[in-house]
């Protein structure tokens, strides 16, 4: 599997880490009882699960640009310093910002977003061939 791929795989884990912590923190607000009804009317939630929520949906939103890229990569077995760099900083990159955001640290949040932006940028660059 190249470095692309693995990174991609950390991603997933990464998104389903998120997804279980969100999970968790409404589990703690309202209760497995209520969760596992129709939530028809669920109360809104408290700050922590509605940031641990607005996490999950930033990370789904990234992926939709790293993945088609690192599997674009892949099937036209594209693998250099640019994807491989663009691998790792999108992961790092998403794992910081997943900390920060659940942390609810202002302002240096955007930086992480922004980094795994030109992640994905060096890949996308990479695949049309201008970043050998």
């Amino acid at each position: 599997m190249t470095p692309e791929l693995t990174y991609l795989a950390y991603s997933i884990l990464l998104l389903f880490i998120v997804v279980m912590i969100q999970a968790s923190a409404n589990i703690r607000q309202h209760g497995g009882l209520v969760l596992a009804n129709n939530r028809d009317n669920l109360p809104a939630s408290n700050t922590f699960p509605a940031r641990a929520k607005r996490n999950v949906e930033n990370l789904r939103e990234n992926l939709w640009f790293f993945v088609p890229l690192v599997l674009i990569a892949a099937v036209a077995n594209i693998s250099n310093q640019w994807t491989i760099l663009g691998a790792q900083l999108f992961f790092w990159a998403r794992v910081g910002h997943a900390v920060i955001y659940l942390a609810g640290w202002p302002v240096i949040r955007p930086l992480f977003w922004l980094a795994g932006i030109v992640a994905c940028a060096f890949i996308f660059l990479a695949v049309l061939g201008i970043l050998n």
